[in-house]
């Protein structure tokens, strides 16, 4: 049994996430327009029509942008916490009703034969959620927007197969950078985005409780170069005696382009 999965985009200018068991195909996020995200279908050999949900892990724009076009365009449902349906309501235009359909977060749902856990984190939205995903002994998480990272989100993305975290910036960059300072108190923040060192540090833990890959997600355009994300989360777990690319491997989605497309399996990924 694989779960197949795609960073179609991600960063700060949309974010869209592809999940397939073979019977059920989803979006995580639509940030884009519904042009945009049906060209990045395209390159990834994927039809729109057989995307049959998207589900929402909060409401910023880069994360909804193209969610009521999709929706209206193909007939899919969106999934998405009350908190978040009434903050993004209005942004993604009318939609059927039928296709709203509602979650609640830390509580698990089924869409078709994939088996989701909602999960709370830290973020300044309505109410943001991280996702793992479950199908037989697939456990595929992803783990974006963080501001910080707690026990208790490492407690719900341990042991998957396959996670997706954020690695959006580093701090010297940033701190130097031309974004006005109440912008980079926000991302610094524990409301805010987690850092190259904090997405490090998180392996590290998680490396002792069986992660064997990693995509980094949410790369900032300003304030983060690619080699230098991974560079630095690569550098972190070799200092900590970790095996890089024989323990753990790790990989970097784009903001423009998709990354590799990943068939995962409990034992191993290809």
């Amino acid at each position: 049994m694989t779960v197949k999965f795609c960073s179609l985009s991600s960063g700060s200018g949309g974010n869209c996430l592809y999940i397939s068991t073979g019977k059920i195909s989803i979006l995580i996020d639509a940030g884009f327009s519904g042009k945009r995200v049906e060209k990045l279908l395209k390159d990834a050999d994927i039809s729109p029509q057989s995307i049959q949900a998207v589900i929402v892990t909060h409401d910023h724009d880069d994360h909804i942008k193209g969610v009521g076009v999709l929706s209206r365009r193909y007939n899919i449902p969106v999934y998405a916490n009350q908190l978040t349906w009434k903050a993004m309501e209005s942004k993604i235009g009318d939609i059927c009703p039928d296709n709203m359909r509602e979650f609640c977060t830390g509580e698990a749902f089924f869409i078709g034969d994939l088996y989701i856990k909602p999960y709370p984190i830290s973020h300044d939205a309505a109410d943001p959620v991280g996702f793992s995903f479950h199908k037989d002994n697939v456990k595929v998480s992803i783990a974006n927007d963080l501001g910080c990272v707690t026990d208790d989100i490492i407690g719900e993305i341990m042991d998957s197969d396959f996670l997706m975290l954020e690695s959006n910036h580093d701090v010297e960059m940033l701190k130097v950078g031309r974004y006005p300072w109440f912008l980079k108190k926000r991302i610094l923040g524990d409301r805010g985005h987690l850092s190259n060192e904090e997405a490090g540090y998180t392996l590290v833990k998680l490396a002792e409780r069986k992660i064997k890959r990693v995509l980094l997600g949410h790369l900032s355009k300003e304030n983060n170069y690619p080699p230098l994300a991974l560079a630095t989360v690569k550098g972190i777990l070799s200092e900590a005696g970790i095996e890089v690319d024989k323990a753990v491997n790790i990989d970097l989605s784009f903001r423009d382009k998709i990354s590799k497309v990943y068939n995962i399996s409990s034992r191993e990924v290809y």
